[in-house]
């Protein structure tokens, strides 16, 4: 079963991951081809070779001229059918895409070589001579085609290798790929004397091979599983020399030997780690010209980051331009979240767009990482884990990593009389019971294995291991990559295997081991004195918040990893010499929000972080910008309109030729009808939407999508969404982490004090009430103490006394000197809360000014007089007065078309006392009459 599940898994997670989604991006249609390429041919084990043949699809952009090409690679176990979306979509958008499957997987001949030189990476050159012959192909030369090479896991090795032996490779997309396959295969995470990492998740482990990962290389080599046939995509092609043997399937002979070498004793024969060796990126890094993008996942216990940082160190130092991004997802996380897809997808595009297409594009050669479990926002009802980024990779494409040190000490009523002095710890005979922190390819779904809480979990055994720990940490941690420390073991035996594993403790007590990784320590020997030993640690993106502990776990078990069968007995402490410190990477990186994740903590964030040029590292900063220079004569005056108009593609004309301005300190009423234009007005008012005609202006600059006057406005559209688990004060503390901002910039207790949340600001959101929602949607709107507010119906839902608070945080507001922009269907409402209000029918101004003057457009009229019956009769000589009616206090009448001030004369020149003259329905009448409504 887990086979099965690892094989769909691993072959189906691509680098761009657009699938149906991203169909339709691009101008073209798509033509295809089905093809059999002749590949390398299969050696026989009595002398000679069979013929190959790939199994491939060529997808040809209709009406497009000569294209670079784009060569798509599957993982491990995959064929080329799962990468017909990708190669559709890149199609679509005037690429020449080739995919094809892998010789020994699906349709195709020939065996499984783990991309040797000489079978896998020659394939590739083959593909690249037919792209080189293809008429639709863009050539830079005489059979050198423009070309990329994209692959995941398995396709994305193949991408680094072709591209290091191969100089037509022009630009590169890995994911979630190895570096050096013994490393990754026999892990070794005692590190070098002196070592000291430059990059976050660099190591450089001593020259003896590590330990086995005996169950994800189980996984691969199960017979009959769809990862050692090569799926149901049908058999072999080419005859002889491609069935494989019953034991290993469709496995090379020469795989299939060593690994039950490996399988049985635990241990590499000097063959078998050549032969992987051989079959990675590592040994041809220093030829690698293609600028790369190399994707790698957090959760990944097969690849794990560092093997990432190794590639990005070795190809870099070539001065070729490397990109590395860090998401949540990976062989054990699968494709990471909605929002990481997109990020992905418009990565890639716009990588081939500049290393292909030549589009003259700023080279982005930043490192952006996910933070799991720091959500900032719903989508969907799906959690978005908050990302951030750097300038570039530290101490490839900037500044060597910084760490932090952190002291350990034993935690009391652990043996061992001082803090750094060694711990027992016993190794069972048979390695049983063994530790559980992961299992291949569903490591993230099986976390809570490696939670602990009043007790041990399965990631920790009682005597199985020696546990250091910090004190509280009195500020927040950032880790990005993993921490380093020195440790000293003894043993009895002739070597030792120990795990190492880095948790981040709340302050219940309860523990996380961040993905359920570790890192595996093999010595070749050990003395009962002992020895020092550097270890690297799990490289790791988490935030431990401050008050929260870091321990440190050594532990004699792991049951996904080969262990000796005879029982050991170690002792494992703290270097004297290092104090006891772990060097914890600490990195300095802002929060960003992807432009495909329109929805940070709601429409709250979305419209914010759209006003918003602060905000380091926004896609929607990166809009083209449009509207002139600034105007000196509106530098005061928060939003000046003129002529604005929207229409969409289908002639509908939402707005036309509004032209109003709002001075400082009012409060402005939006009013009309559905359908009248208002949201999509204010949409314009704040970037997101751009206009088809006319100009808006805020303090005098133009507005577009990520203008830098637009961090003066705060907004938000179409109610709040929060996430529910984490306080109101959280919540408004993530919200303004996504804007990169200077924390002291947020003004959070005034904020808080307009909005009057109070204490209910420490409670989870899911326990506010619709109101308490609002006034949080408000006081995130208020962060920064924006000069312009500008607000769509923040009192949708809620009931009288809830309006009536949210008309005082307006008010309050506004008292501030600030302006307030906010549409309402509630008009009593807004003659109570607003200064003046602007009318809007069918996309059109019909009225605006103070309200009061509004109000006194109205044509139904109270008056109060001595003498009802007498006034009666007067004012029905009036011209336009309609409707007269006595009442107990004096009458009413509809007066159209006649000044209010000619009734006055008429009944004051009659003899009659008046007391009042007023408006009978406000602001209500005055609205209905000026749209025409009954």
């Amino acid at each position: 079963m887990v086979g099965v599940a690892i094989g769909v898994a691993i072959g189906s997670v691509g680098v761009l991951a657009g699938g149906p989604a991203y169909a339709d991006d691009g101008a073209y249609g798509v033509r295809t081809e089905t093809l059999q390429v002749t590949a390398t041919p299969e050696p026989l084990s009595g002398g000679g070779s069979a013929p190959v043949r790939l199994d491939a699809t060529i997808y040809l952009p209709v009406g497009a001229p000569k294209e670079p090409a784009v060569l798509l690679a599957h993982g491990f176990g995959g064929s080329k059918l799962e990468l017909d979306a990708e190669a559709r979509a890149l199609s679509r958008r005037g690429y020449v895409a080739l995919a094809y499957t892998a010789r020994g997987f699906g349709a195709s001949g020939g065996l499984v070589h783990l991309d040797a030189p000489g079978f896998e990476i020659a394939d590739g050159s083959r593909l690249l001579d037919l792209l080189a012959r293809r008429p639709e192909v863009l050539l830079d030369g005489p059979g050198d085609p423009r070309v990329g090479v994209l692959g995941g896991s398995y396709g994305g090795g193949l991408a680094l290798q072709l591209a290091g032996r191969d100089r037509r490779v022009d630009a590169i997309v890995g994911q979630i790929t190895w570096n050096d396959l013994g490393q990754a295969l026999f892990p070794q995470f005692e590190q070098r004397a002196g070592a000291s990492p430059r990059t976050p998740a660099g190591t450089d482990p001593v020259g003896v091979p590590g330990v086995f990962k005996k169950a994800w290389a189980g996984t691969f080599f199960t017979p009959r599983s769809p990862l050692a046939t090569g799926g149901a995509g049908g058999g072999p092609i080419g005859g002889a020399g491609s069935t494989g043997t019953a034991a290993c399937g469709r496995f090379a002979a020469e795989l299939c030997t060593g690994y039950q070498q490996v399988a049985a004793t635990g241990r590499p024969t000097q063959q078998m780690y050549a032969l992987i060796g051989a079959s990675s990126p590592a040994r041809v890094l220093d030829k690698i010209t293609a600028p790369t993008l190399l994707v790698q996942g957090e959760a990944d216990s097969l690849f794990p980051l560092s093997e990432a940082d190794a590639n990005a160190r070795g190809i870099a130092a070539n001065g070729t331009p490397v990109k590395v991004v860090w998401f949540s997802g990976g062989h054990d996380g699968g494709a990471g979240t909605d929002a990481e897809t997109q990020q992905i997808t418009d990565l890639s595009y716009a990588w081939l767009a500049r290393y292909l297409r030549r589009d003259g594009s700023a080279p982005d050669l930043s490192f952006d990482v996910t933070v799991p479990g720091a959500a900032v926002s719903s989508v969907n009802g799906r959690a978005v884990s908050e990302r951030r980024s750097a300038s570039g990779y530290p101490g490839v494409s900037a500044p060597a990593a910084s760490f932090r040190p952190i002291t350990l000490a034993a935690p009391p009523g652990r043996p061992g009389a001082q803090p750094v002095l060694p711990q027992p710890v016993l190794a069972p005979a048979g390695a049983s019971p063994a530790a559980l922190t992961t299992v291949p390819g569903l490591g993230g779904a099986l976390s809570g294995l490696a939670e602990e809480g009043a007790g041990a979990g399965l990631s920790a055994i009682p005597g199985q291991t020696a546990v250091f720990e910090s004190a509280p940490l009195r500020q927040e941690v950032k880790v990005v990559g993993g921490s380093r420390i020195t440790l000293r073991v003894a043993g009895t035996g002739t070597d030792a295997t120990l795990f190492a594993q880095l948790y981040d403790v709340d302050p219940a007590g309860s523990a996380a081991l961040p993905a359920g990784l570790v890192t595996p320590i093999y010595l070749p020997t050990t003395a009962p004195a002992g020895r020092e030993i550097a270890v690297a640690l799990p490289a790791v993106v988490r935030d431990v918040a401050t008050g929260h502990r870091l321990r440190l776990v050594v532990s004699t078990t792991d049951q996904a990893y080969a262990m000796p069968m005879e029982p050991r007995q170690y002792t494992v402490g703290l270097a004297p010499g290092a104090a006891g410190a772990l060097a914890v990477p600490d990195a300095a990186m802002h929060a960003v929000v992807s432009g495909g994740a329109r929805t940070v903590l709601g429409w709250a964030l979305a419209l914010l972080l759209g006003a918003s040029a602060a905000v380091g590292g926004l896609s929607l900063a990166r809009r083209r910008r449009r509207g002139g220079p600034p105007d000196p004569a509106l530098a005061d005056v928060p939003l000046a309109v003129e002529g604005l108009g929207k229409a969409y593609g289908d002639g509908f004309r939402a707005v036309r030729d509004l032209t109003f301005r709002v001075e400082p300190g009012r409060v402005l009423g939006l009013l009309g009808p559905n359908g009248a234009g208002k949201t999509t007005t204010l949409r314009m008012l704040i970037g997101l939407i751009r206009p088809t005609e006319g100009r808006i202006r805020v303090f005098g600059h133009p507005v577009s999508a990520g203008a830098p006057v637009l961090s003066r406005v705060g907004a938000f559209v179409e109610g709040p969404g929060f996430l529910p688990h984490v306080s109101g004060l959280r919540n408004l503390e993530l919200f303004w982490a996504a804007t990169g901002r200077p924390a002291a910039d947020a003004h959070l207790a005034e904020a808080l004090e307009i909005a009057g949340l109070r204490d209910d600001v420490h409670r989870r959101v899911k326990t506010y009430s619709q109101g308490m929602r609002q006034r949080l949607a408000i006081a995130q709107a208020m962060l920064g103490l924006p000069d312009l507010l500008v607000l769509d119906e923040p009192t949708n839902g809620l009931d009288p006394p809830q309006i009536r608070e949210m008309r005082e945080v307006l008010t309050r507001y506004a008292a501030t000197g600030r302006t307030v922009v906010v549409s309402s269907h509630l008009l009593a409402e807004v003659e109570q809360t607003c200064t003046h209000v602007l009318v809007m029918h069918a996309g059109r101004l019909v009225a605006e000014g103070p309200v009061a003057e509004l109000v006194g457009s109205a044509t139904v009229l109270a008056v109060d007089v001595d003498d009802p019956v007498r006034a009666a009769e007067v004012a029905r000589g009036v011209v336009g007065a309609q409707e007269v009616a006595v009442t107990p206090t004096g009458l009413t009448l509809n007066l159209v078309g006649t000044p209010r001030g000619d009734l006055v004369r008429a009944l004051v020149a009659a003899g009659i006392s008046i007391d009042k003259v007023a408006p009978q329905r406000g602001l209500e009448e005055a609205f209905l009459a000026l749209v025409g409504e009954d």
